[in-house]
């Protein structure tokens, strides 16, 4: 009974986690293949507030997580400040170039939304709306 529950939690929660890429190169390639723009979240899991926020209130959402596994590439650079969080230096890398690219004030939480060649087509951060909401507004970049 107790590995049927648990097997029941897991199947539960990886249908309703959102499916996060953490390499560029391979986001586009996923958004040319499937024709969809590619969401880039920067973010600071560990210790900012409004990345929290947007994290629990938007990425977190299940009816977010639907539409994004539909509609988008979610692509995830986390700056995370705590050590027991600390990324693979290669990751940290990536995170960094992309940073350089599309995110040189340091703004957090920031989300890009890009075509799927890597085009800006909008921005914005963290807003208390609804995650309905706030696919309108990503999708008001791609119009």
């Amino acid at each position: 009974m107790k590995i049927a529950s648990l097997l029941l939690l897991f199947v539960s929660f990886t249908s309703w986690s959102q499916e996060w890429q953490t390499d560029f190169a391979e986001a586009k390639e996923m958004a040319i293949a499937e024709d969809k723009p590619i969401i880039l979240v920067f973010q600071g899991s560990d210790w900012c507030a409004p990345c929290i926020k947007l994290d629990r209130e938007i990425w977190q959402n299940e009816d977010f997580i639907s539409y994004a596994k539909e509609n988008y590439i979610m692509l995830l650079a986390d700056f995370p400040r705590k050590k027991q969080n600390r990324l693979a230096e290669e990751q940290q890398l990536k995170n960094n170039q992309l940073a350089e690219t599309y995110n040189r004030e340091g703004n957090f939480p920031l989300v890009v939304i890009l075509d799927k060649t890597g085009k800006v087509l909008g921005q914005t951060a963290y807003k208390k709306i609804t995650s309905k909401e706030y696919i309108n507004l990503l999708n008001s970049f791609l119009l």
